[in-house]
């Protein structure tokens, strides 16, 4: 179980990262599209800022949280966006102090709970440490939407293990989610972090196995590149359908994104192309969601 309190710590560098990224952009600049359809970087931090204070409704005030989830299923295609609009229709001073002041209130929450305190959330109830993880990997991914937007180069960190641990973790709810029956056997994932270490998950003499750059899973995962774009190695059938629909956030499969390089062959043990006979059309949204810990919806999150 992994110690809510260096959780916290990594989400707030996390956070902090992103914050000097956007902090001295001019107003304008707010409005600039990023790769997320019909989303400016504004409506990427409002939509932090809103998730920020919906986790902070968990912890504090569960029944008001209960209200909360009525109201998004009856809004369930659209309650997202539509936050995210809200927010970005604010003056980028007044939604960045929104930001800063509801992430430092979740973050006081968050280490001030007793051990072994679980809140409820659009899945099975969460921990302290699965609610940071969680909340790490939606400012991690929804940042690089941002760096994109700005052109600007994010340098990877040791964090990358977070939303790793939640992406690999969310191999069942992937198929799940598609309509899918998952492989019964367990996965190898092996990813290089950034300072070089091996991180491993799963068993060491599994058939089906992921290997990679810790970075290009994390991307993949979380539907920030292409899988044609990254250099991410399945080896066994099992495996490289898994690359295919990966997802490390809660909700509908997303659209995901369209390869930024010509179609090039994959170093993998594949087949020509994917059998999708079995899987459901997934729904399209305007960005690829990531409100929840995916982990989370099929038991206790990545870092619990």
């Amino acid at each position: 179980m992994a110690d809510p309190q260096s959780v916290l710590v990594d989400l707030r560098a996390e956070s902090e990262d992103l914050d000097r990224l956007v902090a001295p952009l001019p107003a304008d600049r707010w409005a600039a599209p990023t790769p997320a359809e019909g989303w400016t970087i504004a409506h990427q931090i409002a939509h932090l800022a809103w998730t920020d204070g919906v986790a902070l409704i968990s912890v504090t005030d569960p029944e008001a949280f209960a209200r909360e989830t009525e109201r998004a299923a009856a809004t369930f295609e659209t309650f997202v966006d539509d936050e995210a609009r809200k927010g970005a229709s604010l003056p980028p001073a007044e939604l960045l102090d929104r930001w800063r002041a509801g992430r430092q209130a979740l973050l006081d929450a968050l280490a001030a709970q007793p051990s072994g305190t679980r809140f409820p959330w659009y899945g099975p109830p969460m921990s302290a440490a699965s609610m940071a993880t969680g909340r790490l990997m939606e400012t991690w991914a929804h940042g690089q939407d941002v760096a994109d937007a700005l052109d600007a180069r994010r340098e990877p960190t040791g964090r990358l293990r977070h939303v790793a641990r939640i992406g690999v973790r969310a191999r069942d709810y992937a198929y799940f989610v598609r309509g899918l029956k998952p492989p019964a056997e367990e996965f190898r994932v092996e990813l290089t972090a950034p300072d070089g270490e091996l991180w491993t998950y799963g068993p060491e003499d599994a058939a089906q196995r992921v290997t990679g750059p810790m970075i290009d899973f994390c991307l993949l995962a979380t539907q920030r590149r292409h899988r044609d774009d990254l250099a991410v190695r399945a080896e066994g059938e099992d495996a490289d359908r898994w690359l295919e629909i990966a997802q490390a956030f809660a909700g509908p499969a997303g659209p995901g994104r369209e390869p930024q390089s010509p179609t090039r062959p994959r170093p993998v043990d594949r087949p020509e192309s994917v059998d999708r006979s079995e899987s459901v059309d997934p729904p399209r949204s305007g960005h690829a969601p990531g409100s929840a810990d995916a982990a989370s919806a099929q038991g206790d999150g990545a870092g619990a």
